[in-house]
């Protein structure tokens, strides 16, 4: 895994060290992050109702090298949890018994994900960042209950089901392309905490008469360098 890392960092890293005149003579850190995602896909269709923060989780290692003064180059190998959360609500009528249906699902895509942030230290511990997230499905879920409440006269009765099921994968990308931007702030040599938000730039389905459906995260967590 480390040389993984090691080898998206060099190859990130070539084309701004042809133009970087001043090198950093700090040394490469490798480290370890984790934290909370809130993620939701964008508008469409079959999406276009109360769409909600779903919670989510990534973690994963990183390896940081200096390339300038103030400037490095982050890889991440990342397990990145994403998806949404939807509430759709609708009434209709059959004659003149009265139905009322509720349906909460959340829909979760898991990725093997590669962030290649290029950061800039403001302060030696306090650093912005941006660039591409590479993503590659691993899998994912759909999950919720269907609530159907009917109202006949002074009669009112309420079903509820629940449904659970793994995506259909032929279905998705396997490649998921976004674009990141964030900051992080470090307490120590060690420990900080980070912030990312990533907007999805590719369409989750390999077929979509809709708009593109695209992956978006807001990202928190904490990040541990060895030294």
């Amino acid at each position: 895994m480390r040389k993984l890392i090691v080898g998206l960092a060099i190859a990130a890293c070539l084309s701004v060290n042809a133009q970087e005149k001043t090198k950093s003579s700090a040394p490469v850190t490798f480290g370890v992050k984790a934290g909370f995602n809130a993620s939701t896909i964008s508008k469409v269709d079959q999406y276009d109702n109360d769409q909600k923060l779903k919670p989510g989780f990534n973690a994963g290692v990183f390896a940081n090298i200096p390339v300038a003064e103030k400037f490095s180059i982050q890889p991440e190998l990342l397990f990145n949890q994403l998806g949404s959360k939807t509430e759709e609500r609708e009434v209709y009528y059959i004659n003149s018994d009265r139905y009322s249906r509720e349906v909460d699902y959340k829909k979760t895509l898991s990725y093997l994900a590669v962030p290649v942030m290029v950061q800039y230290n403001i302060l030696p511990q306090l650093y912005v960042e941006a660039g591409p997230e590479f993503g590659f499905l691993l899998g994912g879920k759909d999950k919720g209950d269907i609530t159907t409440t009917k109202t006949s006269g002074n009669t009112t009765t309420t079903q509820t089901t629940t449904f659970s099921e793994k995506i259909v994968k032929d279905l998705y990308n396997k490649f998921n392309f976004g674009i990141g931007i964030g900051a992080g702030y470090y307490f120590t040599q060690n420990f900080g905490v980070t912030a990312r938000f990533t907007a999805g730039i590719t369409d989750i389905f390999k077929e979509n008469s809709a708009d593109t459906v695209r992956n978006n995260a807001f990202q928190v967590g904490v990040a541990y360098k060895f030294k």
